[in-house]
């Protein structure tokens, strides 16, 4: 199950993380990223494990940004992968990804979300998907 944490309050501080990206940060946070990272969803560990763990463009998962945990990101192309599952398709749930996507958008980074269901039936397609978007990312950014 991937938890989504929002996190509001004055018990930030702000950390430049060497990946020239200043965000607010929380401990708490840190502790659920990594507790995240070693219990991830079966379709997180095959994104992972399968693909994006090797691929040629860096990439780091379960990172922490403006108080929330995303699922993968790339620095270098600016993105954010976010996989879906079921509950994530309520009306309560679609709202708050679409608030939480506005947010993370705010610091021109892409957010893209795939339906866990598609890195399950539709995996090459789902890598080759990701690997056109870092491509047009990076391009953007020349």
């Amino acid at each position: 199950m991937i938890i989504l944490y929002v996190v509001c309050g004055n018990y930030f501080r702000y950390n430049n993380c060497g990946d020239g990206m200043e965000r607010k940060h929380n401990k708490e946070l840190t502790g659920n990223a990594r507790a995240l990272r070693k219990n991830m969803t079966k379709e997180e560990r095959h994104l992972w494990y399968d693909f994006l763990r090797t691929y040629e463009i860096k990439f780091f998962r379960q990172r922490v940004i403006d108080g929330f945990i995303v699922d993968f990101y790339c620095h270098k192309a600016r993105l954010v992968i976010e996989l879906d599952g079921s509950q994530h398709y309520t009306e309560s749930e679609l709202n708050k990804d679409k608030i939480r996507t506005e947010k993370i958008e705010e610091r021109n980074l892409t957010v893209i979300r795939i339906p866990n269901n598609y890195v399950n039936k539709n995996f090459r397609e789902v890598c080759e998907y990701i690997d056109n978007i870092v491509k047009q990312r990076l391009n953007e950014e020349q």
